[in-house]
C-alpha cells in the first residue's frame, strides 16, 4: 500500500460528497457540502501519494461550549490500517489544544463505530440524555 499523509484541512465539497457515498454514509447535497465545508471548525484529510482522498473527519460547532466530531470516513480499500484512529487522534489533539475547559464534545456513532470511539474516552449518554435528530426534507 502507498503511504498515506494527514493534511489539516477539510476536503473539497465534491470530495466530501463522493467520500460519504463511497463509505456508506448518507449522501449530502453539493450545496450543503459547500456551506458545511466553509463553516467547519477544523478538518483533516488523509491522502495517498497521488493526492486522492482516502479518509476524512471534521469538527463542527461553536468552538467554545459545543463541538461535534463528524464525517469520520475511510475508503473501504484502506480500512483496517488504523486510519480511523489517526483521524480521531488528530481531531482530539485539536480539541485539547484549542477548546476551553468543559467544552461538550459529542458525536453520533454509526453501526459498530462506537467501539472505536470508546477507545478515545467517549461514553454512551443514555439514560441521562438521548440523542435525537431529524433530516430536513424540503418540499418541492
Amino acid at each position: 500500500m502507498s503511504p498515506i499523509t494527514l493534511h489539516h484541512h477539510v476536503p473539497t465539497p465534491e470530495e466530501y460528497c463522493e467520500m460519504r457515498v463511497r463509505t456508506g454514509l448518507s449522501p449530502k447535497s453539493l450545496e450543503g457540502a459547500r456551506i458545511g465545508m466553509a463553516n467547519s471548525l477544523y478538518g483533516v484529510c488523509l491522502r495517498d501519494e497521488a493526492g486522492q482522498l482516502v479518509g476524512m473527519g471534521r469538527l463542527i460547532g461553536d468552538g467554545g461550549c459545543f463541538v461535534q466530531i463528524c464525517d469520520i470516513a475511510v475508503d473501504p480499500a484502506h480500512q483496517g490500517r488504523g486510519l480511523g484512529q489517526q483521524i480521531m487522534q488528530a481531531l482530539l489533539d485539536h480539541i485539547h489544544a484549542h477548546m476551553p475547559d468543559l467544552t461538550w464534545v459529542n458525536l453520533f456513532a454509526d453501526g459498530d463505530a462506537h467501539h472505536l470511539y470508546k477507545k478515545f474516552g467517549f461514553e454512551m449518554t443514555a439514560p441521562l440524555s438521548q440523542g435525537m435528530a431529524f433530516r430536513l426534507r424540503k418540499r418541492a
